[in-house]
Parts: C-alpha cells; structure tokens; sequence
C-alpha cells in the first residue's frame, strides 16, 4: 500500500496547488464564481477540473491493483510514476497555453495508459484471468 499512500500524498499536493493556482485568480482577476470570460482563468479553472475528472479514478485503479498484486510487483510504481509525471506535464501544459502543447498531449496519453493498464489489470483479476 506504500506505492498508492505516497502517490494520494503527491498528487493530493499537486490538487492544493492547482486549487492555490485559480483561488489565486480568482483574487487577481475579480472572478467570484467561473471564469468569467477570461482566458487565463478558464485555463487554471480547466487545469483543476481536468486532474479532479481523471486522477481519482486512476489511483483507485493504481490502489486496486497495488492491494490485489495484480501483475508484477513493479507494476504499481510504474502506473504511480507515470499518473504524477503526466498529472504534472498536463498541468504545465494547460496553464501555459490555453491551445495545444506537448504537455497537454503528453499528460492526456500517459493518464489514459495508466487507466487503461490499471482497468484491464482490475478486470483480468476480476474475471479470473490472473
């Protein structure tokens, strides 16, 4: 449970920043509630949003198959490692550009793999295949 307890504590952190990030916005632009129609506050709203739409669905899966010792032993750190580096090069990406960028991109795909590894690990023990 080690591998998932540093990576809640990690990423809970990346949150706090994030949320840090748009309160901070808020207060500058004199946005109350949204995004009031500006740009930079849309993407640090998007930034926020994004990570609380992808990242706890991720780590249960990281937690699922860290608990169930789905795969080899190394699997958890590889999918904890892969979600905090992609959570962060996501985050990057969309608060220094609202369009396309390479952090985006990168951020998106690695955060898709590890939901993708993570859920057909789940269900490959949940249907008896390992």
């Amino acid at each position: 449970m080690t591998v998932s307890m540093i990576t809640a504590g990690l990423l809970g952190i990346l949150l706090l920043f994030l949320s840090g990030h748009v309160i901070a916005g808020r207060v500058k632009f004199k946005i109350d509630i949204g995004d009031g129609g500006n740009e930079q506050m849309r993407q640090r709203v998007r930034a926020q949003a994004n990570f609380t739409e992808y990242v706890p669905l991720a780590l249960l899966l990281i937690i699922l198959v860290e608990v169930g010792k789905i795969g080899p032993g190394w699997l958890p750190a590889a999918l904890a490692v892969t979600l905090v580096v992609a959570r962060l090069w996501h985050a990057q990406g969309l608060l220094s550009s609202p369009g396309r960028s390479t952090g985006r991109f990168m951020g998106t795909n690695l955060t898709a793999l590890v939901i993708l590894v993570g859920a057909a690990a789940a269900m490959g023990r949940g249907f008896g295949a390992w």
